[in-house]
């Protein structure tokens, strides 16, 4: 009798609108129970649904531990906590409110939303969504990706939350002993396995086919993208991958020993004698002392989790930029000073900047602005080639683009297209920002950038009916999709700068994005 009440209960709640004249909450099982959406139309939302223990007290820097079970149904109608992190909720730079973190902030933040169609004849394609923020910031429930459009249109659509800043990231001896022989820092990373392998388990509950996941990120979530194809424990978890504006640059991942003197200083700096004094510190402290002394965390070369940073995966893979990213996130982005444009060859091209300095008009003032704008751009393009030519042996195609259209807004002539402005035309997500004053033509890109998306995550392949061809990579004569005012296919780089990039590369030359 006692295991049947909670039934009862259960069934009370999902009828409890129909009675009412109003569409039922949808309740859904999982491994660890019951939970209550929210019904959107054709769409069912289910937030703030944990897929790990909270990451507290003696789970502070502690693997992800499984959910403990519950009765009845759990509500899943409202976003869970984000992890702790500083927050600006009216936004800063380019970055409006839609961009950034809304809501609470909690270590107890271990928590995914689903948006899934509220009928399906068959098994749907997953896309799940890894935020950015630099491995220090952001949350699955920022408002550019909701993914009710999505959902609408025929895939399941998981965003997640990790530990992020030293709660995600801090690597310490005293927890390399701890961890033995699992994965010994790495923490956020490790919460993002823990969110795939809830997918794997539960996600046919909400229409979703646990053997047709698509990972995808941008910026951090980007590399995070290329560290899980990297890495042996996530390998099974998905079929294809989408890095939107980040690669997993070797000089961006500390190596282990590297990164434990940097947490023995944080250690040190905390006056914290041991893990067990640092747990017992209020997350408070942390984040307030990790901003004042810059200490900033990312991704570790742990050997177990992330042994390094070739491909374990062989999958299909979308990767791409915006036509500046440096707007908001490069000093001197746009100088039109003579000085600025040949320190920026110089620090991209050190001993070939003349080389490169040449392919770039730069008698006026106009022209070296666009000289320092398109010398960024094609940097980093030319990172993008350096990691496709380092998958030899791999079959799975790559799909290359560059994302060119400017979104509407305060000072859009100022920040162009931006770091992370694709997002709400891929998700579809205007209705959050109606401040923009978006357009037709918006409105007419955000559906063509989304196809590309949602046959990519179908398929593995973004190609389709009434879109222009977007070509695989060929690292012999690459090309990429240029996406925009018009979307086309163009050529990688033009072939002079392809031909210096190329010789950059040879003489052991390492472009990045940023």
């Amino acid at each position: 009798m006692r295991r049947t009440l909670p039934m009862l209960a259960a069934l009370a709640f999902a009828f409890a609108g129909t009675v009412q004249g109003i569409a039922a909450a949808p309740v859904v099982g999982t491994a660890a129970g019951r939970i209550a959406g929210v019904d959107q139309g054709e769409v069912q939302a289910f937030r703030g649904v944990p897929f790990a223990a909270p990451p507290i007290g003696a789970n502070r820097w502690r693997s992800p531990q499984p959910v403990a079970s519950w009765r009845g149904v759990r509500q899943a109608t409202k976003f869970g906590s984000s992890c702790w992190q500083a927050v600006s909720p009216r936004g800063f730079g380019p970055w409006s409110h839609e961009y950034v973190v809304p809501g609470d902030i909690s270590e107890d933040c271990l928590f995914l939303n689903v948006w899934t169609p509220r009928h399906a004849a068959r098994k749907l394609p997953v896309l799940v969504w890894i935020h950015g923020g630099g491995f220090n910031s952001g949350s699955g429930a920022i408002p550019i990706y909701d993914g009710q459009a999505l959902a609408a249109r025929g895939i399941v659509v998981v965003t997640i939350n990790y530990r992020v800043g030293p709660f995600g990231f801090l690597a310490h001896p005293a927890l390399t002993r701890e961890a033995g022989a699992g994965p010994r820092a790495n923490f956020g990373l490790q919460d993002m396995v823990a969110a795939l392998e809830w997918v794997r388990a539960n996600i046919a509950q909400f229409h979703g086919d646990p053997a047709q996941v698509t990972i995808a990120g941008q910026s951090a979530g980007s590399m995070a993208v290329h560290a899980l194809v990297a890495s042996p424990l996530a390998r099974g978890l998905f079929v294809r991958a989408i890095g939107q504006s980040g690669l997993l640059d070797p000089s961006r991942v500390a190596p282990l020993a590297e990164a434990e003197r940097t947490g023995l200083a944080f250690a040190q700096e905390q006056g914290a004698a041991s893990i067990a004094a640092l747990r017992a510190l209020l997350a408070e402290r942390l984040v307030a002392r990790t901003g004042a002394n810059s200490v900033r965390f990312g991704l570790v070369t742990d050997g177990v989790l992330l042994p390094g940073t070739a491909p374990i995966s062989d999958v299909p893979m979308l990767v791409g930029l915006n036509a500046d990213e440096g707007s908001a996130m490069s000093a001197g982005y746009g100088d039109d000073s003579e000085a600025a444009l040949r320190d920026l060859l110089t620090h991209s091209y050190g001993s070939m900047a003349d080389r490169f300095a040449a392919l770039y008009p730069a008698g006026t003032a106009l022209q070296r602005a666009a000289a320092n704008r398109q010398v960024r751009r094609d940097r980093g393009l030319g990172a993008i080639y350096a990691w496709a030519k380092s998958r030899p042996g791999l079959r799975q195609p790559v799909y290359v683009y560059r994302y060119d259209h400017v979104e509407p807004g305060p000072q859009s002539a100022r920040w162009r297209a931006f770091h992370s402005s694709e997002i709400p035309y891929v998700f579809q997500t205007f209705d959050v920002s109606p401040e923009r004053g978006f357009t037709a033509q918006d409105h007419a890109l955000s559906v063509q950038i989304s196809s590309y998306w949602l046959n990519f995550v179908r398929t593995g392949d973004p190609n389709g009916a009434d879109l222009p061809t977007w070509p695989k990579l060929d690292v012999t004569a690459p090309s990429l999709l240029a996406i925009g005012d018009p979307t086309a296919r163009e050529p990688l780089l033009p072939p002079a700068t392809f031909a210096a990039m190329q010789e950059f590369l040879a003489k052991g030359g390492r472009p990045a994005i940023f």
